[in-house]
């Protein structure tokens, strides 16, 4: 009597063409994931301006105002009257972000708010983003330090 052997197991080269389609879902699928994630932060920071205007407008409304609100009552930097980093819902260990007042007018009756990606993170070439005391928002998209016509907008 003869016995069939049967084989069990994977070959080198099936084992071998696994590996190759992981990795090519891998190099297409990280990029992706990496954009949602720096997305979300976008978006972590900008919810945290839009809060960081609204706490600029509570100070205006007892100062009369927006002079005062940093540190020490300095007009610029870190603020006072909110968090100075984003997420602002987090822990400080966990920022994004860097949050200040950016500028104050001489007569207090206008602000630009700024958020600046932490340098050596992830988002550190995204670019800053801006809020104005006139509701306007901007994306420094090409990170070249000033904002041009066409990145007066969170979504550039």
């Amino acid at each position: 009597m003869k016995f069939q052997q049967t084989q069990n197991g994977f070959t080198l080269i099936e084992l071998m063409i696994v590996v190759a389609i992981i990795g090519i879902i891998t190099a297409i699928a990280f990029p992706s994931y990496q954009n949602m994630i720096n997305g979300a932060a976008r978006s972590t920071a900008q919810a945290d301006l839009m809060s960081f205007a609204a706490a600029m407008e509570r100070h205006n409304a007892s100062s009369f105002s927006y002079k005062g609100a940093a540190e020490t009552g300095a007009n610029t930097g870190k603020p006072n009257i909110f968090a100075s980093h984003s997420p602002s819902s987090e822990p400080a260990g966990n920022k994004r972000y860097e949050l200040t007042i950016d500028d104050v007018s001489a007569n207090g009756i206008t602000f630009r708010l700024k958020a600046t990606p932490i340098s050596g993170g992830s988002l550190a070439s995204d670019g800053a983003l801006f809020i104005y005391s006139d509701g306007r928002k901007a994306w420094d998209l090409d990170n070249n330090g000033s904002i041009a016509t066409n990145e007066f907008c969170w979504t550039c």
